[in-house]
């Protein structure tokens, strides 16, 4: 089908609305992750390390998309353990969960060091900052472009509903990093996040499907709960003064 057919196709924009969103949603997790390891920056190089790190991430989703036929042999079983198959899909994913569960844990073990110890803030270097959210970011677009050849048939769609999705993440990433900075019990939440993110990985590692659904609600579950406190600890402040 061509570009002028899919263009007049209802099918279609169902089909990228309905991607969009998805490859929004799980952008976040990324996203999150890319705000946690810039925060350990300088303030001066936090900017350009979430720009480089969703720009890397956006050329890598493009790659993936151009090797469609590569993307599906990886869920193909490599080698067998007994009954379970192991696929190159599933040897990614765990060590990428395994990753982020020790990233989240160090991460929450330092900024609980910190608030210890007044005046002492563990940093970071920039190349190694970059470095981490590459390999996650090989993580994350494995999933985001899986799920987009298994939800579009044509690769236009697929295109065009990551490059809208890392352009929304793109515009949100210093809003987000600035709040998550400035907010330390949000900062925690979002290191919680990253934990329960690994655990879901590692899981689907060893072919434990965990419905996503269910993760997103306790990340927005959760994320609620914390607004409602900002909002009461904000009108104390207010009454204070």
């Amino acid at each position: 089908m061509d570009f002028l057919a899919i263009l007049s196709d209802p099918a279609a924009w169902a089909s990228l609305a309905a991607l969009t969103a998805l490859e929004i949603v799980l952008g976040i997790d990324n996203l999150i992750f890319l705000s946690i390891v810039a925060s350990r920056l300088p303030v001066h190089q936090q900017n350009a390390a979430r720009r480089i790190g969703l720009s890397l991430a956006l050329l890598m989703r493009l790659a993936l998309l151009a090797s469609i036929a590569w993307i599906v042999s990886l869920t193909q079983p490599i080698f067998s353990v007994g009954e379970f198959d192991v696929s190159w899909r599933d040897i990614i994913m765990l060590v990428g969960g395994l990753f982020l569960l020790a990233k989240g844990t160090l991460e929450i073990h330092h900024t609980m060091e910190e608030q210890h110890k007044e005046g002492t803030k563990a940093g970071s270097t920039f190349t190694a900052a970059i470095i981490q959210i590459v390999l996650l970011d090989i993580v994350f677009s494995l999933d985001s472009v899986i799920t987009a050849v298994g939800m579009a048939e044509h690769l236009s769609v697929m295109v065009t509903a990551v490059i809208i999705s890392m352009i929304v993440m793109l515009v949100a990433a210093q809003p987000v990093g600035d709040f998550v900075n400035r907010h330390p019990t949000v900062k925690m939440l979002a290191l919680a996040f990253l934990v329960l993110v690994g655990t879901m990985l590692v899981a689907e590692g060893f072919h434990f499907h965990v419905p996503k659904g269910y993760i997103y609600f306790a990340i927005a579950f959760s994320a609620g709960v914390e607004a409602l406190n900002l909002l009461a600890r904000r009108r104390r402040l207010a009454k204070a003064h």
